[in-house]
């Protein structure tokens, strides 16, 4: 009797837990808690968190590519569902149709009307650049540039990169690139406070001149032909993007254009959510042939460094458009900037746009810095996808 019920349950997923996927449960409830109540970045916390937790599960017909340590590399018989559902970030497509959706939700017209804000999203990728160069200390080249990614607040992007350079890295990237996105209104603030003085809170800036429709279909076919001659690597990511906001200008496509805005980028969001979370595994995992690390588990110490050092890469980006902002207002003393918009120049868009303006309230009830804000940070989307296309086109 005792040998039966002692077969059954060696037979069950209980005897197969371990104190990993315990502490993973435990990281994964706190993912939970910040999407469910707090309602950090919930569109893409929830599939991540979930994704998290049946890879911390001892499943069957599931991530069988993963446990057998193959993660993707042969997909064939005993590969299971989400070995199926990874190849659209192996292969480099959710990320690009992300993008394609972004185009189509965002109004460039604000960074057309003042292309100075330009610089405000260049700037706040010097962050992303001095974090390459602090990484490299501990990671080869390719990581490092991966996790430098993280300080553009940009998750697809860092996804994209690290899918190339470092596909062992992408679970811990991509959550904190996710987080630090949802935490932009915990982390900026003070940041701006520390840096700008109570005066330079309150400038007022010039209203925006109306954009007109052709104005913004050039622009989207400009942005594209320029970014890739320069940088060709980042064809996918930017071609996807003008792609997606000339279908917004051009008026003429409308059915396609409320698929991007919705159908899609809702279904990707769920496959690359889930896909990402599925990689979070407590544990390391190795190639059975060669020995190469497939997945590097979350519990790794490396992991805690890549967390820590993505916090300093979105410190240094916010600090760095900030202080831009300070000295173009040296520059153009006749039509000055608030300090405040350079914050924006992270890629999360729009909440860093959104915190700029209620960072400017606070100080000055009838100043609305929210269509300013909204250039430095389509810009800051345009130059992370740069960055990452010149790293992906020098480290490959």
């Amino acid at each position: 009797m005792f040998e039966l019920i002692g077969g059954y349950f060696a037979s069950t997923g209980f005897a197969a837990i371990t104190w990993h996927m315990l502490v993973m449960w435990a990281i994964i409830a706190v993912l939970m808690y910040l999407a469910v109540y707090k309602k950090f970045e919930p569109l893409l916390l929830v599939p991540i968190a979930f994704g998290a937790f049946l890879a911390n599960l001892p499943t069957i017909g599931v991530v069988s590519g993963y446990e057998s340590g193959h993660q993707g590399l042969a997909i064939g018989e005993g590969s299971g569902l989400f070995d199926f559902l990874y190849l659209g970030i192996k292969h480099e497509l959710f990320p690009p149709l992300i993008f394609l959706g972004v185009g189509a939700l965002t109004d460039f017209g604000p960074l057309i009307a003042n292309p100075r804000m330009l610089l405000l999203g260049a700037a706040a990728n010097v962050g992303v650049l001095l974090t390459f160069l602090v990484a490299a200390i501990w990671f080869t080249t390719g990581e490092a540039a991966s996790i430098a990614i993280i300080g553009g607040a940009d998750g697809p992007t860092s996804i994209f990169t690290a899918s190339r350079l470092a596909p062992h890295l992408i679970g811990p990237i991509a959550v904190a690139a996710y987080t630090y996105m949802a935490l932009v209104p915990v982390i900026q603030p003070p940041i701006m406070r520390a840096l700008t003085t109570h005066d330079e809170r309150r400038i007022r800036m010039r209203s925006l001149r109306s954009v007109g429709r052709l104005e913004r279909m050039i622009f989207s076919l400009s942005v594209a032909l320029l970014v890739i001659l320069l940088v060709p690597a980042a064809a996918p990511l930017v071609g996807m993007l003008m792609l997606g906001n000339f279908m917004r200008e051009c008026g003429v496509v409308e059915r396609l254009l409320k698929c991007s805005q919705q159908e899609l980028i809702n279904i990707v969001t769920i496959f690359l959510g889930v896909a990402v979370g599925i990689t979070m595994r407590g544990q390391s995992i190795y190639h059975p042939e060669t020995g190469e690390m497939v997945v590097q588990g979350f519990l790794d110490p490396a992991t805690l460094k890549i967390i820590g050092i993505g916090v300093v890469a979105f410190a240094a980006s916010t600090a760095s458009g900030v202080l831009m902002a300070k000295l173009m207002n040296v520059i153009w003393r006749n039509n000055l900037i608030n300090p405040l918009i350079g914050s924006a120049g992270v890629s999360a868009v729009p909440m860093a746009a959104r915190v700029s303006q209620s960072e400017g309230l606070k100080y000055d009830p009838s100043n609305h810095l929210l269509m300013h804000a909204m250039g430095p940070n389509v810009a800051g989307v345009i130059g992370s996808a740069v960055v990452a296309g010149y790293f992906l086109s020098t480290l490959s």
